[in-house]
């Protein structure tokens, strides 16, 4: 996105709260969509900047997603509590678990399935009866019909600073120091688990969307977003996110274009 058309966006902040999602409940899932997501259609809501899809996804023990197809998108898949299995088509396999930054690039074609951990039987009794928490995100990629593939990388160490961590980027200001790769220059996601009462800044950029994994915040210029709330920021200017009591979680994407 370029500074002329940059100066042509109205600053404003957003504020999407957690109730106000559309709301999918079945046996095995509990998931709650910040945009349209399967028969939830709103023609008003279909993305922010180049993000199409923020679930905020809780899936029972022995259950999950079975093999399923996807294409030309940047997956990113964000654990907040247990842990999640993933296999896919290109042979990749992994555990995912809070800490962890996984993304698959669904690229020309793939299909993967993601369960809970708790699926891997020891004998014939599932090993654990947690659910699995996790928020999957999905960016349109710069390049289409690219190969497929994987990359996952324990990024809990940086966490523990309470400043914001690259978990995922292609932008070329983070070569170096990304956690992983994504096919799209325009847009990184970062990930901070602030301690009570401790600040960090939001990006300074022309679409910044956050996400309150958990705990409350106050966020400069809008006041308090609690669990599952979410600010669409247009024209970023580094506002302060300040954690509350209990401390907080916070998904973060910076970008610098949108989807025509």
């Amino acid at each position: 996105m370029t500074q002329e058309r940059r100066r042509t966006l109205t600053p404003s902040i957003d504020v999407r709260r957690a109730n106000d999602r559309p709301h999918t409940e079945i046996e095995w899932l509990d998931s709650r969509h910040s945009f349209s997501f399967g028969h939830h259609y709103d023609p008003a809501n279909t993305h922010f900047g180049l993000l199409m899809v923020s679930n905020d996804d809780r899936v029972k023990a022995g259950a999950g997603f079975e093999t399923h197809p996807h294409r030309d998108m940047e997956i990113v898949t964000w654990v907040l509590e247990g842990s999640l299995v993933h296999q896919d088509s290109t042979g990749h396999s992994g555990l995912i678990y809070p800490g962890l930054a996984q993304r698959m690039s669904a690229g020309s074609g793939i299909l993967h399935s993601e369960k809970n951990d708790s699926w891997r039987l020891d004998g014939a009794a599932p090993r654990h009866d947690d659910d699995v928490h996790f928020v999957q995100m999905w960016v349109v990629p710069d390049t289409e019909q690219i190969t497929p593939g994987y990359e996952q990388l324990d990024i809990g160490g940086t966490l523990d600073s309470g400043e914001l961590a690259v978990v995922a980027s292609g932008m070329p200001k983070h070569t170096g120091d990304r956690a992983i790769s994504i096919r799209q220059e325009n847009a990184a996601l970062y990930a901070a688990r602030l301690r009570p009462g401790n600040a960090t800044a939001l990006p300074n950029a022309p679409l910044v969307h956050l996400f309150v994994a958990r705990g409350d915040v106050e966020l400069e210029g809008a006041g308090v977003l609690h669990t599952g709330d979410a600010a669409r920021v247009t024209v970023g200017e580094g506002q302060r996110v300040t954690a509350g009591a209990e401390g907080a979680e916070v998904l973060v994407w910076e970008m610098h274009a949108t989807i025509a």
